[in-house]
């Protein structure tokens, strides 16, 4: 895993707009998730979630952003959430996920009328949130991150097919908030991030990107 001081980070990255950041290996994207040990067992020694303890009948979501997994795990803190799995996904893939997003909250730029988004939210298999990032002691920031919500087919086909690697990074993230906890901001490393181009205006224009 490619790594870089936080400081470093967030000088390159911009300041606002809704972008799709994160970490890409060649073709893949790397997406994070949090889960007990039970799961995270099952998946690091199948690469691929499933076993008596995974429920395919629940939502599972998906994050590019780092920061944004730790704030919501509260850096593998939380209750069911202590293991930070790392996922490595063909970027094709991704794309194909997000091809069948619908945003959960209303906008009018990106659908004609409430009704019409309703229906399509309704219907569809995947959702896809835009909320402030935050930075790594949990401050909003003024840029918004994106977390992807996968139930049903695309579900299965995510979590027994598509992946092509599954990491356990929850050492790292130990590590780096012993330096969270002590507001060493200099030692703190992240996951080398940058603003992914989808190279579909298409997609880009369904899920709100600032840049489509």
């Amino acid at each position: 895993m490619k790594t870089e001081k936080y400081t470093d980070q967030i000088k390159r990255l911009p300041k606002d707009g809704k972008q799709i950041i994160g970490s890409t290996d060649n073709d893949n994207i790397i997406v994070y998730q949090a889960f007990n040990s039970n799961i995270a067992n099952y998946a690091i020694a199948n690469q691929k979630f499933g076993g008596a303890h995974y429920s395919f009948n629940r939502m599972t979501w998906i994050k590019p952003g780092f920061l944004w997994m730790m704030y919501r795990a509260g850096w593998a803190k939380k209750e069911h959430q202590q293991r930070i799995l790392a996922i490595t996904l063909p970027i094709v893939h991704f794309k194909a996920i997000l091809q069948e997003a619908t945003i959960t909250s209303y906008d009018e730029t990106l659908f004609a009328t409430h009704d019409q988004w309703k229906n399509e939210l309704a219907k569809t298999e995947v959702r896809l949130q835009w909320d402030p990032d935050h930075d790594p002691y949990g401050n909003k920031q003024e840029r918004k991150a994106i977390q992807i919500g996968l139930k049903g087919g695309i579900q299965k086909l995510f979590c027994t097919e598509w992946i092509k690697k599954i990491d356990d990074i929850t050492e790292f993230v130990h590590q780096q908030y012993q330096f969270v906890e002590k507001g060493e901001n200099d030692n703190i490393q992240t996951p080398y991030e940058e603003v992914i181009t989808l190279g579909n205006a298409e997609i880009e224009q369904r899920i709100g990107t600032t840049n489509h």
